[in-house]
Order: structure tokens, then sequence, then C-alpha cells
């Protein structure tokens, strides 16, 4: 018998020898796993308990959460959601992830599974254990570690392929998905950090562009979608996304999804000779340019004062003042009264430039001694990012910044950090120390920052981290990453407030991510998620088979205000798809953009639709979605968890 929806059930894994047996089984009773066809989720943290939220509210889907405790980080809350008896959630508690656990989650009847923690071994492991039990399970796995994850995802579909010999590539894809949901969001958050710039997808070898245009300006590319227009007074804050083409005219701001052409390969880092790499500008510092400017101006006044008053030739007269500057000339005894002032100054001159040479043997050794060091932040650097927080998503969001071409002052406690040693590769200035503190920000050049993002673990950190930039620059753009919903909505309505003119995002990595990982546990990919404003897009690629939304109907007809816009048809046979319309580099193009309005759409088709998380559970059900004011209500997508 299974367990009731909003009951806790705990999982006793099978006793083992030595003392680790009385460290994994769990005290309570174990519970009946659930009956077939429920979605499992793995993990104890921020992204289990979204995912579960939107599987359960949005695909109403049966759920089962397997936490490895209820009393820490976010267990509590997971076992709230299994609490309330308006969702079908249920817990079971395992300390580790082995076959009695997941048994007692009934991955052996499960339609799909989730593994949300953080680390990639114990992913890849429970992954392994699942198929075992589980060969026609749908998997989707989170690996920071993307090289690894391919070929962990190769593993796993053989498994499927040996059960089920003629399963077409895309349905194998649909297997096994291996998901970064640090990669996932970092879009999102460099979007959310420039403000008006606009910010990239690669779907089917092309480059889609989001946009915000100001009134009167056209987009570069062929414009696909108005993602976004500014909403009338007194109307749902919601109703202005994906708007009637009809209703949004150019004079008007918006923010538009563009296609350019084809992606290229981002070019490879050359090699430069050794003797490039030698940190020149900082062995010769100002102070020392200006000093042997000065010596060498002397040389030169002393060389033309000998040729004039002794008649001497230019290059003799030369060599004899550098061997008197340099010492190492006899005394000009039966020179006149003129060659012995000329040798007296010279010598001065050596004096001169004996101070010179060991300042410059000074500056070479500090010079070299930091030269495999990290870079500081130049003394006159402007309008760049301050990134606070170098993890798994500040290295993400490193890199993206990087492709953009945008300068980048990283700030971390940890001189160890993931992204410390990828911001040394991209030559990108680190300031090593605590951003709550004072003079950090102040080394970081904050106060002539175009924007900052805290992205660090903690949320008391991020708030400091931004208050202390505001104090700084107050029109400075923030972008928080926040994990608690109601602590954030009081901090963005408290920045609000007290600073009208600068702008504040507040972002969660598991609220951007979460729609990818449903996505692919419901057997769909979703390909990006798009910021506007403070709501966010999904790109996602939907078979229209015996969807009553989609199938039947015209593109025209099918586009519904609000909730979803077609963009692409693919032209491809189902067998011979692209398995991953996310690859920047696909070389064979296979999607239609912007098809015929006209055009009736037939079971068995492949379309690329912008959404809202709304329009893509709908879409995926097969229910009718409520727009407007009749929308149900949801926490605000700015409110991260």
């Amino acid at each position: 018998m299974s367990t009731p929806p909003g009951t806790t059930g705990h999982a006793r894994p099978a006793p083992r020898p030595g003392p680790r047996a009385a460290t994994s089984a769990t005290s309570a009773t174990s519970a009946a796993p659930p009956p077939g066809g429920h979605m499992v989720v793995c993990g104890g943290d921020a992204l289990a308990h979204r995912l579960a939220v939107e599987l359960a509210d949005r695909y109403g889907q049966r759920v089962v959460v397997l936490v490895p405790s209820l009393l820490h980080g976010h267990g509590p809350r997971i076992a709230a959601l299994a609490a309330d008896p308006q969702r079908t959630v249920e817990v079971v508690e395992a300390g580790e992830i082995d076959e009695a656990a997941l048994a007692a989650a009934g991955v052996e009847r499960a339609a799909a599974l989730a593994l949300t923690s953080e680390d990639d071994q114990a992913n890849l492991h429970a992954a392994l254990r699942a198929r075992r039990l589980n060969p026609d399970l749908r998997l989707v796995v989170r690996v920071f570690n993307r090289r690894l994850g391919r070929r962990v995802e190769q593993l796993l579909d053989r498994a499927v392929l040996a059960r089920h010999p003629g399963l077409s590539a895309a349905a194998l894809e649909a297997s096994t998905t291996v998901l970064s949901a640090s990669a996932t969001a970092t879009p999102a958050l460099v979007a959310a950090a420039l403000g008006g710039r606009s910010h990239a997808l690669h779907i089917d070898g092309r480059l889609l562009r989001v946009a915000e245009l100001d009134p009167g300006a056209r987009p570069e590319g062929t414009e696909l979608a108005v993602l976004a227009a500014p909403p009338h007074p007194g109307a749902d804050p919601a109703d202005h996304l994906l708007p009637d083409p009809g209703t949004v005219g150019a004079d008007r701001p918006r923010a538009v999804l563009e296609l350019l052409g084809r992606a290229e390969p981002p070019p490879r880092p050359r090699r430069r000779p050794a003797l490039a790499g030698l940190p020149l500008a900082d062995l010769f510092t100002p102070r020392l340019r200006w000093a042997l400017a000065a010596l060498t101006a002397l040389v030169l006044a002393l060389t033309t004062a000998s040729w004039r008053l002794t008649g001497r030739p230019p290059l003799h007269a030369a060599w004899l003042v550098v061997l008197d500057v340099l010492g190492i000339a006899d005394p000009a005894e039966d020179a006149g009264p003129t060659g012995k002032t000329l040798q007296i100054a010279s010598a001065v001159a050596g004096m001169l430039l004996m101070p010179f040479l060991i300042a410059l043997a000074l500056e070479a050794l500090g010079t070299f001694r930091t030269a495999t060091a990290l870079r500081r932040p130049p003394r006159n650097l402007s309008g760049h990012v301050v990134l606070v927080g170098l993890g798994r998503v500040g290295s993400r969001v490193l890199d993206r910044l990087r492709e953009l071409d945008v300068p980048v002052v990283c700030v971390d406690r940890d001189p160890t950090a993931a992204g410390v040693a990828r911001a040394r590769t991209h030559d990108v200035p680190v300031v090593i120390g605590d951003a709550t503190q004072d003079g950090v920000l102040d080394a970081a050049k904050a106060g002539r920052a175009r924007a900052l993002l805290a992205l660090t673990s903690d949320d008391g950190t991020n708030l400091e981290t931004a208050l202390a930039a505001r104090e700084s620059d107050p029109r400075l753009r923030v972008v928080l990453r926040l994990f608690d919903d109601d602590f954030a909505g009081d901090i963005y309505r408290a920045l609000r407030d007290s600073y009208p003119h600068a702008e504040t995002r507040s972002r969660s990595v598991s609220f951007l991510a979460a729609p990818a990982f449903a996505s692919a546990m419901m057997g769909r990919q979703v390909l990006g998620a798009i910021a506007v404003g403070r709501e966010v897009l999904l790109v996602a690629a939907l078979d229209t088979t015996a969807n009553p939304h989609l199938s039947g109907r015209t593109v025209a007809r099918a586009h519904r205000p609000g909730a979803w816009r077609i963009l692409a048809l693919d032209l491809a046979h189902p067998d011979r798809r692209s398995p991953d319309l996310a690859d920047p580099y696909t070389t064979t193009p296979e999607l239609l953009w912007n098809p015929d309005p006209a055009r009736v759409l037939a079971d068995g088709d492949r379309v690329v639709v912008a959404t809202t998380r709304e329009g893509l559970s709908h879409l995926t059900t097969g229910r009718t979605p409520a727009v407007g004011r009749q929308r149900p209500p949801h926490r605000h997508p700015g409110r991260p968890g």
C-alpha cells in the first residue's frame, strides 16, 4: 500500500558489515513504495524543492522526493510540500541513495528520476543504480562536468538500446538528459547584469538574440517574436509577455527575439611567445619611465656639449660620455677646463644612474614574483562588472561575460575557489577578500562599475555586498542570488523603495533551472531560459502529436498571447532529427524559422516555441491555459528559491 500524500516515509537501507550499518539506516519504519508512473526527485537542496513544486503544481504529477535529511537544508520545506493536501507529494528520507532507498521511492515503476545533488559522482552513481532497477526509466542528471556527463549519458543509453533496439534517436535522447543548473541559469544572470545588452541562445546552429529595443528601433536580424511590451496601466504585469504582434507597434519599447546568422565556434586562444608574456608594463612603472627619460636626455645633452665644445665627431663624443657616465674612463688630466667640466657632469650623471638601476632591480623582483599571481584591477578601470563569488555559478557567468568581451573584476574570499584558476586563465583581475569588509569593493573599483553580481551561496553575504556597493554608487545595477522566497521579496521591495533610480534584480539558479529539469522529466527539451524584466520565458522543442493546442491548427491559430508562440518548425524526418537542437555547432540546418501562418500543424511535427512557465505546463499536459486575470496565482519569478 502506498504512502498517502502528505506523509513522510523513511527508507531503511540494507545492513552492511562494519560500522556503516548503523549510520546508513534510518530510525523510522519503512513505507511501501508508491504506485507506478510517478516522478522521483533525489536531493535536499533548493533545486529539488523547486523541481517538486514545478512537477506537482504546473504538470499535475505525483512526486516522490528522496531527501537525505528532513531537518537540514531544504528538508523542512520539502516536508511541508508533503504536508499540503493540495499537492500529491510524498517524501522518503534516506541518508544514502542506495538500491534500498531507490526501491522505497518506487523507482522500478517510476516514469522519470531527477538527481539534483551538487556532487557529480554521487549523481552518476545513483543514475547507474536506477538504470539497473528500471532500464525504461527517464533519467535527468545534474552534472557540472559536462564532458563527464556526456560520456555517462552514452553509457546509460546503451542499456536502453539493449532493451529497445529500434528506438529512435529522439526517444533515446529523452531517456537520459544531463543538465547543468549553473549553465542553464547563466544567460539570464548575465542579461540581468548587463541590462539593455542582449543575450543569445544557440539553436540548430543559428544564433537567437534577445534585444530590448527603444521606440522606433529595428532589430538587426529577422524578428521572430515580440517577447514583451510595457504593460498598460492597471493590467496584470504578466499580460505584457508574448503579446499579439498586431497590438505592439514599433513606436513602443519592446523586447524581441531576433534570428541572426549561424553561430561560429569561439576562436581558440593562440599561444604567445615566451617573451610576449613578460610584464613589461609592470616592470617599467611610470616613475621609472620618467627617470629613464630624464637620464637619457641628460646623456644626450652632454654628448651634444662635448661634440660642440671639443670638436670631436658625434659618435666619438657619445662614446666618451657613456664611458664617463659608467665611471670606466680615465681622468681627463690633459683636457682643458671644458673637458674636465664635461667629465665632472658625466660623473654626476653616472651617480644618478646607480639609483635607477637599483630601482629597476627592485621593481623586477616584485614584478616577477607576482607574474604568476592574480592580476590586480587597473587604476583607471571603469564601466566593468564586479562579480562576487567564483563558485560553480560564478565560473559559468565569468565565461559568459568574457565571451561578450565585457570587462570583469572578480571578488572571492577563497583563493582556491573553483573560478579563481579560470579567472587567471582569462587574465581577469581578482581581489581576494571578503566583499563585506571595508576596502574590498573599493579595490574592485565598485564605485565606477556598471553592475555588480553577488553570486555567493550565502544570502546574508550577497545582501551585505549589495548594500555596501550601493553606498559607493546609489545608481549601481545590482543582481542578487537569493535562496529564501520571502526574504528575497522583502529585500527586493526594500531596495526598490530605498533606491528608486537604481535597478535591482534577484535571481535564483534553482528557479531558472527547474523548468529545464521538469521539462526533461516530461520528455521535452527546454533549449534556454530568457529573463525579460522580472519574468522568465522559455524556449522549448515540442512534439505536436495528440496535442490539442497544436495538432490540426494553423501556426497563426496555435499562437496564444500571453502563453506561447511558435518560432520554428522542424522539417526533418522524425527518425533523422537532431536529438539536441541546443548544440551550438549543428552542421545541418533543420528548422524553418517564421513558418507560414496558414500552415497546418500535423501529428509528428516538432515545433520550437517561446512560452511562459505556465504555458509550457499547459502545452505538456494538454490543459487549457488561463491567461490574464484568470491565471492562477504564483510566486513572483524574481523570488528565488
